[in-house]
């Protein structure tokens, strides 16, 4: 692989974006049309997790999954997402296939996801149809699932960061503020739509007579739903690829005198700078053309230098991370325990009563109620969403930020001391506000930064200072959304461990709600907002 002034492996990447009269600014307004279309992929993503949240529990105790492997299924994907996202959203920043640089990962978990529906939803009549001794069917039909299950949330949290890198590419920085808010509405949308068909019994009707049963029928919803999305958001808005353009770099004559020192140099990014000397191959920040060899800096992606980005990032992001975190452990944790709460403490029920008694009974009505709550909390997340667009111009995004966290925290308390089906069911509009809030206000945060960050470049280049820039928004996206990750991480480790310890499933609820208001405070004094 050749390079310029018999340098070989020197190359230097931009988008074809850049080539034109917006080369030197924003991307151009796109129609409400085109925002929508983007927005979709949220809508199928939400309508398959809250497919997930009605069925995956069902399924797992329809193939006789033991207690102890609980925790490994839901502790596996988040540990992976946590430890990869990061990674592959460095690597989406220099992607350079043709179709762009996101959407070939979006394309690709999008296909994870539906394998993944396929083979928690199916695993178990598949493995049926092709084993018949007793044994081995369990040991199949167990692992398909939880393969399944894994690979479904795997994907599903991992894609989140590429679909809000996309939009941060190709949009402009308002575009960016509106698209959220569309994501944000289509996602409650999603949610809510999942949650009605999944409290539909399918079982008895004819569509679920047809397909075999309720799971192949919600299957089948679920995957036209995705490919109808994920179709749609990828012939959104065009993408442009990476292109190399020390092609278009006049030969410069060989420096005289020694070579540049081989120190390598660090900064917040995925990046390594090393001089000419070190490198064996390059990549370098969009539109930054080399000067000369002597003044040329390569940078290759390692985890080294990745993992040193990570914790070498500016103060800013790592408070934002902090905040988003606090908010997704706080929610979290509540909605994985809501329904349980509902069957027992709310309706006082009894999930380990004999299945046709009366305990049991009152439970499985209290957990059904429950499910309305939630569509209740996606329907009210779709709604704010569509207000904040006023409410921001009132009360800017840190008020915004503070007052999700606070109407959360305050609603999930008053649920815990007062537990009663309807101010319960009234209160899960607070849920919809905190949802609202962590999937638009952290990554508009995210976007005043990165143009704060771009006028600061344009400055610099105007006063004739060097461009330090080596950070991809892909990166940061990820970083983001993998605090998601995190999140599960500690809920899935730790509550359980504090319901033991307190004997109720209250205790889930009030720890959610003082963990939401010591996030009004982090918001508050921590979380740095661009005037």
């Amino acid at each position: 692989m050749g390079g310029n002034n018999g340098q070989p492996g020197v190359h230097a990447y931009t988008s074809l974006a850049e080539d034109g009269p917006q080369a030197a600014g924003e991307p151009p307004r796109r129609p409400t049309g085109r925002l929508v279309m983007h927005s979709m992929a949220m809508f199928g993503r939400e309508f398959c997790y809250a497919v997930e949240a009605a069925y995956v529990t069902p399924v797992l105790l329809s193939v006789g999954l033991p207690k102890s492997l609980y925790s490994v299924v839901w502790l596996l994907s988040p540990v992976l997402g946590f430890l990869l996202q990061p990674v592959v959203g460095s690597a989406s920043d220099y992607c350079r296939a043709g179709w762009g640089r996101r959407r070939p990962y979006i394309l690709a978990l999008g296909v994870m996801m539906l394998l993944g529906m396929a083979l928690y939803l199916n695993g178990d009549t598949v493995v049926s149809a092709l084993i018949a001794e007793p044994r081995r069917k369990l040991v199949w039909a167990i692992t398909v699932t939880m393969m399944g299950v894994v690979l479904f949330d795997f994907a599903a949290d991992f894609i989140d960061g590429p679909i809000k890198a996309y939009l941060f590419d190709v949009c402009s920085h308002q575009d960016k503020e509106r698209g959220l808010h569309y994501h944000a509405l289509f996602t409650g949308f999603g949610g809510a739509l999942g949650y009605l068909l999944g409290a539909i019994d399918w079982a008895h009707l004819k569509l679920g007579r047809v397909l075999g049963s309720e799971f192949q029928v919600m299957f089948f919803f679920s995957a036209l739903v995705l490919t109808l999305c994920f179709t749609i958001h990828l012939c959104s808005i065009p993408e442009a690829p990476l292109r190399d353009t020390t092609k278009d770099v006049l030969p410069q004559p060989a420096p005289q005198g020694p070579p540049p020192p081989s120190d390598k140099t660090y900064e917040y990014g995925s990046i390594e700078k090393v001089g000419n000397g070190d490198a064996h191959s390059a990549l370098t920040v969009q539109g930054e053309k080399p000067k000369s060899p002597a003044d040329q800096i390569q940078r290759t992606m390692t985890m080294k230098s990745l993992l040193r980005a990570l914790v070498n990032m500016p103060s800013h992001y790592r408070c934002l991370c902090i905040s988003h975190l606090i908010g997704w452990t706080a929610f979290l944790s509540n909605m994985l325990f809501f329904t349980d709460f509902m069957g027992r403490i709310v309706y006082h029920g009894n999930p380990y009563s004999a299945h046709n008694s009366t305990q049991f009974l009152i439970y499985e009505r209290g957990v059904e109620v429950g499910c309305w709550g939630l569509c209740i909390n996606a329907v009210f997340s779709s709604l704010y969403s569509y207000f904040q667009k006023a409410l921001v111009s009132y009360i800017g995004l840190k008020g915004l930020y503070f007052m999700g966290y606070l109407l959360f925290g305050l609603g999930t308390g008053l649920i815990g001391l007062f537990p009663n089906v309807y101010s319960t069911l009234a209160l899960c509009a607070s849920f919809g506000v905190m949802s609202s809030t962590l999937y638009t206000v952290p990554f508009n945060l995210m976007a005043e930064y990165h143009r704060e960050e771009r006028e600061e470049q344009k400055q610099k280049a105007r006063a004739g200072a060097p461009d330090g820039g080596g950070r991809g928004q892909g990166l940061d996206c990820a970083t983001l959304t993998c605090m998601v990750q995190l999140a599960q991480i500690l809920v899935g480790g730790g509550l359980g461990f504090l319901v033991n310890m307190a004997g109720s499933v209250v205790v889930v609820v009030i720890s959610a709600s003082l963990v939401a208001l010591m996030g009004c405070c982090f918001v508050a004094l921590f979380v740095r907002y661009v005037q």
